[in-house]
């Protein structure tokens, strides 16, 4: 439930804050009226969205054997990608992202409003998509995932609203910071899961590197709910083979040190 809540806490709320910069700006420029192809935008994307997860949860639904290896092994790292591209983008247009919305509202007409509704929300919807699909192979309920995607996104619109009903008091980079740490040591978790099902899919079972590097039988650090949590959101396991810890920590020591280091200024 953890990892899916920030999911759709963390997109959700960049789609929410894109519609509120259009339907700000729309107001303020005496558009107000145009503000029904924003919404008409967003409607259409949430729900085209949701038809399309829909059929992708189905299609791989019932999954098993190598199909379901390989299945959850690109799924994995397809997902760890676009989200470090994801929290990388974000970092390095979140600072023009209104001045731009703005430039394409003042040259748009009003089924372009439409347009960069749909695009913005579509793109955030179906990056929530892939990312839940990982969330749910990493966690041993889809139900909790469905739950704690439904309470991000609905908090994720409550605390979008209200970044601009309450003029923008929020600090809404230190939010972008916190939660883009969090989604990299989830996506972390998502690269050793990937290679794990790679692994187990070639049949790779003997050498040093398929060890586990633990082996936890008993507590809250081998199963029940804290160890369902942990596995969901940072890709912990009980019996850990070496090769997946590796892959976890060469994954998460460069990303972090990337995302948290100072922008280096060009000189003039």
């Amino acid at each position: 439930m953890g990892s899916s809540f920030l999911i759709t806490l963390r997109e959700g709320l960049e789609a929410s804050l894109i519609v509120a910069i259009l339907l700000t700006y729309l107001t303020k420029t005496d558009r107000k009226a145009d503000a029904r192809y924003v919404w008409w935008g967003t409607a259409v994307a949430s729900l085209s969205c949701l038809v399309v997860g829909t059929i992708i949860y189905l299609a791989l639904d019932g999954l098993n054997g190598k199909v379901e290896m390989a299945t959850e092994g690109t799924i994995a790292l397809v997902a760890a990608a676009v989200l470090t591209q994801m929290i990388f983008w974000m970092r390095k247009n979140s600072q023009n992202l209104s001045v731009e919305l703005r430039a394409k509202v003042d040259k748009s007409a009003k089924t372009a409003l439409f347009t960069i509704a749909f695009v913005a929300v579509v793109r955030e919807g179906l990056e929530t998509v892939l990312f839940l699909l990982s969330a749910e192979t990493t966690s041993t309920s889809g139900s909790s995932v469905v739950i704690g995607g439904l309470i991000g996104l609905v908090a994720s619109v409550v605390l979008g609203r209200a970044i601009f009903a309450g003029g923008r008091k929020v600090d809404i980079k230190k939010f972008f910071t916190v939660t883009a740490v969090l989604l990299i040591l989830f996506a972390a978790g998502l690269a050793g899961k990937s290679v794990h099902e790679y692994r187990e899919l070639i049949g790779w079972e003997n050498g040093w590197l398929v060890q586990s590097a633990w082996t936890i039988n008993s507590g809250m650090w081998s199963s029940g709910t804290f160890y369902d949590f942990m596995k969901g959101f940072f890709g912990w396991h009980n019996a850990a083979e070496n090769i997946r810890v590796i892959t976890y920590f060469a994954f998460l020591a460069p990303t972090l040190y990337f995302y948290l280091r100072k922008p280096v200024k060009s000189a003039a």
